[in-house]
């Protein structure tokens, strides 16, 4: 086998994988999958920001996490909101309005909504490790999550 085909095979597989979690969760899934990946990040660039600062603790480490750990209990909630919303559109609702389908809406927002959040906490520690951070990139994410959900109640 030459160097093209095994490269053919190895993006097919690809292929095969993502339509396969695609189809087994949908974009909802993919939104989630980001958002935890959005979190990781973040998490590894805050503790080598504190590291390389010398202000790295493990109280603080643990309090990101606790930080961490409420915005997948928010997520859950969204996601309960949006299985009661189904539940009512097919049993109270369903004479008046039909059989109706409703993605999974504020799970989604909510996802998105933090995932752009720990963007930004991202780009801030990229800038606190010393990496030039383009103001239209600040700018970008900061827009983009105000745009999906605002201020958030700390």
């Amino acid at each position: 086998m030459n160097a093209p085909d095994k490269a053919t095979e190895i993006r097919a597989l690809v292929t095969l994988v993502l339509g396969f979690f695609t189809a087994l969760w949908g974009w909802l899934g993919w939104a989630v999958v980001l958002f935890i990946a959005a979190m990781a990040a973040d998490y590894v660039t805050g503790t080598w920001a504190a590291r390389a600062r010398g202000e790295w603790s493990s109280a603080a480490a643990r309090q990101g996490l606790w930080h961490k750990l409420g915005e997948i209990a928010a997520l859950l909630v969204a996601a309960l909101c949006d299985i009661a919303v189904q539940v009512l559109l097919h049993s109270a609702a369903a004479p008046l309005v039909g059989e109706t389908e409703l993605p999974h809406c504020l799970t989604l927002i909510v996802a998105i909504w933090y995932t752009f959040t720990e963007l930004g906490s991202v780009i801030e520690n990229a800038g606190l490790l010393g990496a030039p951070i383009p103001k239209w990139l600040k700018k970008g994410v900061a827009a983009l999550r105000d745009k999906t959900g605002g201020d958030t109640e700390e």
